[in-house]
């Protein structure tokens, strides 16, 4: 398990960097989302995805694997906004937003390492269309969560869900590093 954790490490910190430098070039414009948006967000490249892999074809330039980085550091936009309070400013310091990035990395990655002692690394022998479509299947959950007032009788809540959807991201990501299941078409 430690070369999954190796590269676990090395896809995130990938996404990190380019939040970071996004961070630097817009600040945090993206506290205004609310958390409809940012489900949008994340369902606009899953659902991008899906479509270049039954399509085959793709025409605009952007790679799979920049999508799936994309959904990883929205999710962890939406873990930042769920751990923020209320009254928050819209304006955080880099540093601070440095912080609480790498504070939910934590609780993914530690929830990442339990379940794939006890899964046995099964995600290794799934698709890349699998990993999207639990992406979306997480997303319409959500979704259905927020249309609840955040609300749930017996499931996971949303914050559950963006934890999944991080750690999918991430073996769609180290799957995409080795050469498998790219996904990715000419255009």
């Amino acid at each position: 398990m430690s070369d999954t954790n190796t590269q676990y490490q090395q896809s995130i910190q990938q996404c990190r960097e380019i939040f970071l430098h996004k961070t630097k070039d817009y600040g945090t414009s993206w506290r205004v989302y609310r958390p409809i948006s940012i489900v949008d967000q994340m369902f606009i490249k899953a659902k991008r995805i899906r479509t270049i892999q039954e399509n085959r074809k793709q025409l605009v330039g952007d790679t799979i694997q920049s999508e799936f980085m994309g959904i990883l550091n929205y999710s962890v936009i939406g873990l930042i906004q769920l751990a923020l309070p209320a009254d928050a400013p819209d304006d955080l310091p880099y540093d601070k937003v440095k912080a609480l990035y790498d504070e939910q990395v934590e609780r993914a990655s530690g929830l990442m390492s339990k379940k794939n002692h006890d899964y046995g690394e099964a995600w290794r022998d799934m698709s890349q269309e699998s990993f999207t479509d639990l992406i979306l299947a997480k997303l319409l959950r959500i979704r259905q969560i927020l249309a609840n007032d955040g609300q749930t009788l017996i499931s996971e809540g949303i914050e559950a869900n963006y934890l999944d959807i991080f750690n999918y991201s991430a073996f769609a990501l180290i799957m995409i590093s080795e050469g498998k299941h790219t996904g990715e078409t000419a255009h």
